[in-house]
């Protein structure tokens, strides 16, 4: 009986993961096809040139401080305690720590906003990208300031969306990114033509408002109870911050690899931040979609876990989430290299000419190497974070990080000239992935950037294998040697159908490549879907039972 009770708790919590999961996924789909748009009107506008690069670099700084203080580093603490607290029905207190939390980090986001409104010259052209002319340095600063204002909003949001996913409501913090992506995509329609690329930077700050706005349906429900008071004397709130300090020290070294990357890149010639950000860009709507969404879900699950001290429950919980990660995102992987060419020449418009659609294409493949892993530190080192452990993540992220600055410097040619033997070898090893040899081997930045974040990975792996007594990792081991055939499998089935499409007498344009693409990607999943099917992988018949009996529900 106890075996029942145990089989059907499970039973009863994947259900709920895939509805809540299934949910976010659907939330940022349709954030993504916004995001897609703003996509198609900035690269006619803009193409790869220095307008973009300016709104590029101007947006570390502000992205940096909703990072730190408002964004993963206090979610990650913040959920812990907060659900913990949930879960023991001490409500008033737990609504006493999310008050003094909103107050006091709006207070450090707006101290800080006003500190780089003042140094914002001096970070543009020290920092951020000394390797700018004075125009696009000038347009730098002005919309850095601009973007700050977005930054003091997301302060609040940030909190709200943890205050949501504790009470196990994803909805409203799903539709955040969306009406935030709507906020934009009004800047580059209706601002865009006044003010230039500053309209995108006033439409991020529309999106900003939005983003928090529609999140306070949410706290009534839930009958949040606001007080105005630092609370400076709550020792919950000093256990929050004693917990998101290494956290803020790891996102720290996440944003310090993009801040190198931009410094370098702004010395790589126009455009090469733009292709920088593109490829990052367009990498980023499959990992958001599978590893992102899958990290949302999962966390509160297994602080809830962790909280009971349930080690089994938190190793089936990780390692059920990795399986679909490993198995969503292999495919979309493989898939993005395969198809990625066509996919970009699809933006070619306007300022986006041939040349800039092959340079993004160039970064969008290293980048797309790291995708697999990217998604599952979603997962992982969300594991650390159940278990309160956020120092853990840091020294790993540190490693990561080591090797993406070295490899940084030595494949994009900014290093010293002794190291280009290796970049010309890497080169030369693969040009069938578009690693190309124009503006300083910008794709190289990409490509440290992935190596760095498997060595994070497969560190964070090791350690919680031991920690947790196992991790699941014949599973594991089954569903990624699964996948890894049936998406080579795929691979060849595209190649096959691109050269069957190559030989047809079809000319070229844009409804053509639409055509050549969904007939390359349907073909390709279906091939997919029957060889993993072969192959008996029990994921997929997994499922599919998870959706229709969410159907059924």
């Amino acid at each position: 009986m106890a075996a029942e009770a145990k089989r059907a708790d499970t039973l009863g919590r994947n259900r709920r993961l895939a509805r809540s999961t299934l949910t976010v996924m659907v939330a940022f789909g349709v954030a993504k096809v916004i995001s897609l748009l703003q996509t198609l009107i900035i690269a006619q506008a803009f193409g790869v040139g220095s307008e973009l690069d300016a709104y590029v670099a101007a947006n570390r700084i502000p992205e940096l401080i909703v990072i730190l203080i408002s964004g993963g580093a206090l979610t990650h603490a913040f959920i812990p305690v907060f659900s913990g607290m949930l879960a023991r029905g001490d409500r008033d207190a737990a609504w006493r720590l999310s008050s003094n939390l909103i107050n006091t980090i709006f207070t450090v986001a707006l101290f800080l906003s006003a500190l780089v409104f003042l140094l914002a010259p001096w970070l543009v052209r020290t920092l951020v990208a000394p390797g700018f002319d004075s125009e696009t340095a000038l347009n730098t600063m002005e919309m850095m300031r601009i973007l700050l204002l977005s930054t003091i909003l997301f302060s609040i949001s940030g909190i709200f969306s943890g205050i949501l996913n504790s009470h196990q409501h994803f909805l409203l913090p799903a539709l955040a990114p969306i009406v935030f992506d709507m906020g934009i995509l009004f800047g580059v329609i209706f601002l865009l033509p006044a003010f230039g690329i500053h309209g995108v930077a006033f439409g991020a700050v529309l999106g900003a408002a939005l983003h928090l706005g529609v999140q306070v349906p949410g706290l009534f429900r839930y009958k949040m109870r606001w007080r105005l008071e630092l609370g400076w004397r709550n020792p919950l709130l000093w256990r929050v911050i004693r917990l998101m300090l290494p956290r803020i020290g790891g996102l720290g070294v996440f944003s310090l690899n993009f801040l190198v990357m931009n410094n370098i890149a702004s010395r790589l010639g126009v455009g090469a931040v733009s292709a920088l950000d593109w490829g990052w860009r367009l990498m980023q709507i499959p990992q958001t979609l599978i590893g992102t969404a899958m990290g949302i879900v999962i966390f509160p699950t297994l602080a809830a876990l962790s909280e009971v001290d349930d080690l089994a429950g938190k190793r089936g919980a990780m390692a059920g989430a990795l399986r679909f990660i490993l198995i969503s995102s292999i495919p979309c992987a493989v898939g993005l290299i395969m198809l990625g060419q066509p996919l970009i020449s699809l933006l070619e418009r306007g300022a986006f000419d041939a040349s800039a659609s092959a340079l993004v294409y160039s970064t969008l493949t290293m980048f797309t190497l790291g995708l697999i892993v990217h998604s599952a530190l979603e997962v992982i080192a969300r594991s650390f974070y159940a278990d309160k452990d956020t120092l853990t993540p840091l020294f790993a992220a540190v490693g990561g990080a080591l090797i993406n600055f070295a490899l940084a410097f030595l494949l994009s040619d900014v290093a010293a000239v002794d190291a280009k033997f290796l970049h010309n070898a890497i080169v030369d090893a693969m040009p069938a992935l578009g690693f190309r040899r124009e503006l300083g081997h910008v794709s190289g930045l990409a490509l440290a950037n992935s190596l760095g974040v498997m060595f994070e990975v497969l560190v964070l792996l090791i350690l919680l294998r031991r920690r947790w007594q196992g991790i699941q990792g014949d599973a594991l081991a089954r569903t990624l040697l699964g996948t890894l055939i049936a998406s080579l499998i795929m691979a060849a089935a595209i190649l096959a159908l691109d050269l069957l499409w190559a030989a047809l007498p079809i000319g070229a344009g844009m409804p053509q490549t639409i055509a050549r693409l969904a007939l390359e990607g349907a073909g390709g999943l279906a091939v997919f879907l029957l060889a993993a099917l072969a192959l008996r992988m029990r994921e997929l018949p997994e499922l599919w039972q998870m959706i229709k009996r969410r159907r059924a529900d």
